[in-house]
Parts: C-alpha cells; sequence; structure tokens
C-alpha cells in the first residue's frame, strides 16, 4: 500500500467508476483496475462491488476511503509546504564559473535569480576548472556553469549546450582567412594557458588527432582580458569561444576565424556535488538557471552554441 495507490482509490470512490477516474487522473483504465486490484491485494479485502453501472464501495473500502482521505489531505499539504518552501529559495547561494562562460552568463542568471528570489543573498565565483572542482565538493560553491571537465565522477552534470571554439587572431592580421584549418594549428603561435588547464588540453588533444604539434609561444594562466590583450598586442594568437571576444571583434580590435576540418567545440554544463543534497530551495535554483542559460541561447546573445537536451 502506497500513497499513490491511496489517492487513485480515493478518487474511484468519488467518481463511482473506473473509467472516469482513470479520465480525470489522465491515466488509463486498464492501469487504474490494477492499481486497485493491487491494493485488494495488499489488504487481502475486496473493497469494491463491480458492476457495469461502475463500482460501490464495501463495507472494507468505506474504512479505507477514511484513512485514504487523511493520506491524501496529508501528502497535498506537504506537497504545498514543499513548493513554498522552494519558491523563497535559500538565504545564500554561491554560483561559480569559469572566467570565459561567466561574463556571458552570470549577469542574466544573476538578474533572473535576484527577481525570483529577492530574499536570497547571491555570490558570483570565477575560477579554473580545478578549483571549481574543489569548491563544489568542498561546498564553497553551491552551483557551478563550466566547461565538461574529463573527471566527473564526483558530481552530478547536467549537460546544456555545446559551444564552439574559434581562433582569434589581432583585428589587422590580413593573413588569416575567415576560415582556418585545424591542422593549421601547428604553424601559428599560439598563447594558451598551461597544463592542466581544460582549454589547453583541448588544444593538445585536437592537435595529437590530426598529427600535428603546436607552436606555444606564450602560456597565460590570467584572465581571458590578459590574453586578449597579448593577442591585440601581436604576441600571438589564441582560442577562445566567438561569445569571449564578441565585443572585440565589432569593435575591430580582434578577429575570429572559424576552424575548419574538426569540430573544436566543448560541452557546457551545470553541476552539483554528488556529496550534497538537492533540497527543494536548490532545484528551484537549477531550473531558473537552466531556463535562463536556454534564454542566452536562444535569444542569440550566445553565438555558436547549440542547445542539448
Amino acid at each position: 500500500m502506497n500513497s499513490d495507490d491511496l489517492e487513485c482509490f480515493a478518487r474511484v470512490a468519488n467518481c463511482g467508476s473506473i473509467s472516469r477516474a482513470a479520465l480525470e487522473l489522465g491515466s488509463d483504465q486498464s492501469t487504474v483496475s490494477r492499481q486497485m486490484l493491487r491494493l485488494e491485494a495488499s489488504t487481502c479485502s475486496r473493497l469494491f462491488h463491480r458492476s457495469g453501472r461502475g463500482v460501490i464501495l464495501t463495507d472494507a473500502g468505506r474504512t479505507l476511503l477514511e484513512h485514504a482521505r487523511r493520506v491524501t489531505q496529508t501528502v497535498e499539504e506537504a506537497r504545498r509546504a514543499i513548493h513554498a518552501f522552494s519558491e523563497q529559495g535559500p538565504a545564500e547561494l554561491v554560483i561559480g564559473s569559469q572566467p570565459t562562460l561567466a561574463r556571458t552568463v552570470f549577469g542574466p542568471i544573476g538578474s533572473a535569480l535576484h527577481e525570483r528570489f529577492p530574499r536570497t543573498r547571491l555570490r558570483f565565483a570565477e575560477g579554473l576548472s580545478g578549483s571549481l572542482l574543489s569548491w563544489l565538493a568542498s561546498g564553497n560553491v553551491d552551483i557551478a556553469v563550466l566547461y565538461l571537465p574529463t573527471q566527473a565522477s564526483g558530481l552530478k552534470i547536467d549537460i546544456l549546450l555545446h559551444e564552439q571554439l574559434r581562433l582569434i587572431v589581432p583585428g589587422h592580421e590580413a593573413d588569416i582567412e575567415n576560415e582556418f584549418p585545424v591542422r593549421g594549428l601547428g604553424e601559428v603561435p599560439l598563447i594558451l594557458p598551461s597544463a592542466p588547464h581544460g582549454l589547453r588540453s583541448l588544444a593538445e588533444s585536437l592537435a595529437s588527432r590530426v598529427g600535428i604539434s603546436l607552436h606555444v609561444a606564450m602560456e597565460c594562466d590570467a584572465s581571458i582580458s590578459v590574453t586578449k590583450r597579448l593577442v591585440q598586442n601581436g604576441c600571438g594568437y589564441t582560442l577562445l569561444p566567438l561569445a569571449a571576444v564578441a565585443e572585440e571583434v565589432a569593435q575591430g580590435t580582434l578577429r575570429a576565424p572559424r576552424l575548419v576540418g574538426l569540430d573544436v567545440g566543448r560541452d557546457v554544463a551545470l553541476a552539483t556535488a554528488k556529496n550534497r543534497p538537492n533540497t527543494a530551495e536548490l532545484w528551484g535554483i537549477i531550473q531558473t538557471t537552466r531556463e535562463q542559460v536556454r534564454h542566452i541561447v536562444s535569444s542569440g546573445k550566445w553565438p555558436d552554441t547549440q542547445l542539448l537536451d
């Protein structure tokens, strides 16, 4: 005996008909019939007199109905209480992201969460992949929007989208066409973060797949703003998503040729730690964050991306 069967039993008793109860429940008659047979088996009692006109409660059925109504009422009250609790949001929430993603998602997500959960104190944190994973595990960050890590065993992952990378070159660079072959990455000076940064690992993996060696002219573990400034100053090229350089491309200080010949992209995911339960209040936060990411993409404000269901 469970609350679902008792709710279904109460609905059948009120309707006086299995078919009408199934219609109200949005189920089919055979499923409701099986539930009632299962309930009768578990109580070792006949609960209905069945006829062509419908069903009538037996004495045992009338006794059970009193209890079923109390259970149904209690379950409904619990649902309303949990819903009200989740709508309030947590007292404090920390959202983490990598710098490349933070510039795209923090503003819209912050606005949406502030509007829906005005009592929640929001804090945003930027960090590289290793730091984010450590912060999630320790509880210093509640949820994170990040590039899908190679090791995600300690995380609950919801993959949101796939984002393409481009070759980023100075705005005055005339020798690079609007499309650039992946195989050509071995022939240009690159500015990349050091290992084990995710972007460096991706670049090395691409090079291995096409059988080339990268020419890393500089390593930059600073913010992407510093990397972009180095590219603007002619120190080399880098790999970044178009969203990260949209302003500079519009101003003409950078160009973003499309990489061709191989898929050069990363999956973006919403992550929480497995060792921390998803409470009702955090569920509402996650749903709002997911919805806002989808809105950013569908509105065209996150170019070179494809939503993943």
